[in-house]
């Protein structure tokens, strides 16, 4: 194995310095009681906000578990008593959960339902929805 320099050392860690500064690093997080939202706070004075009940875990968490958040280095988020990590990366690329959590959340009214179908085929066999008016009413 070949030795490092000390002075290919010196610029590892200058450049490791500098990439570090680069990038944003979280400096806090809280629970903010009143919006029901996560803040994140970073070292050079930007903040993420996210609705705490849009993460999959969280639904249906009370106020003092969501309030019981800690950094996780600089890199994510940990609920202690709900054994739930989350990077704060994917949080602010929009992963809020799971694949088939965020499927069912993105398709919302567009499920189908047994008791939907039924429902539309109720409708339809009265005569569906009404025409609309060509008088432009």
């Amino acid at each position: 194995m070949a030795e490092i320099s000390d002075e290919e050392l010196a610029q590892a860690k200058l450049n490791w310095q500098a990439e570090r500064q680069a990038r944003p690093s979280p400096s806090s997080v809280r629970f903010d009681v009143a919006s029901e939202r996560i803040v994140v706070d970073f070292l050079n004075g930007a903040s993420f906000i996210f609705p705490a009940r849009s993460i999959e875990g969280l639904e249906k968490a009370t106020a003092e578990e969501l309030s019981d958040v800690v950094l996780l280095g600089e890199t994510g988020l940990h609920w202690e008593a709900l054994d739930l990590d989350y990077s704060i990366a994917g949080l602010m690329s929009g992963i809020f959960g799971s694949k088939s959590f965020m499927d069912a959340r993105s398709r919302g009214g567009q499920s189908r339902s047994e008791v939907k179908v039924a429902a539309s085929r109720a409708n339809g066999a009265k005569g569906g929805r009404p025409r609309k008016s060509s008088t432009g009413m």
